[in-house]
C-alpha cells in the first residue's frame, strides 16, 4: 500500500468517525428537544428554560465532542508514528531530495558524455 493510500485510509476512518459524532449529535439534540418540549406541555419548565436546557447541553456535547476528535486525531498521529508511517511533510521532501539528486546524476552523466 502506498503512503498516500495509507494517509487517505487513515483520513477516511477520521472522516467516519467524525459523521459519526455528527449523527450522535444529532440525535441527541432531537431527544433533547423533545424532552424538554414534553416537560413544557405538562408545566415542569416554560419555553425559555427549555431552549436554555436544550442550548446547555448541546454545548456540553460539542465541546466534549471536539475534545474527543483532538484526542482522536492525537492518539491516531502517535500510532502512525509508532508504527513507522513518516509524516506527509517527510514523504514530500525525501520527494524533493530524489528529485535533487537525480538532476545531479543526469548533470553529471551530461558531462561525462560530452
Amino acid at each position: 500500500m502506498s503512503e498516500n493510500t495509507a494517509n487517505r485510509n487513515d483520513n477516511d476512518w477520521i472522516k467516519q468517525l467524525v459523521l459519526m459524532g455528527i449523527g450522535t449529535t444529532s440525535l441527541a439534540a432531537e431527544k433533547l428537544r423533545e424532552v424538554s418540549e414534553e416537560w413544557v406541555k405538562e408545566g415542569k419548565i416554560n419555553p425559555d428554560q427549555a431552549q436554555g436546557f436544550v442550548d446547555d447541553i448541546m454545548d456540553q456535547i460539542k465541546t466534549g465532542q471536539g475534545n474527543f476528535e483532538n484526542n482522536m486525531e492525537r492518539e491516531l498521529r502517535n500510532m502512525l508514528r509508532d508504527l513507522g508511517v513518516p509524516r506527509q511533510t517527510e514523504v514530500d521532501e525525501l520527494r524533493g531530495r530524489i528529485d535533487r539528486l537525480e538532476r545531479q546524476v543526469r548533470d553529471l552523466e551530461n558531462k561525462l558524455w560530452r
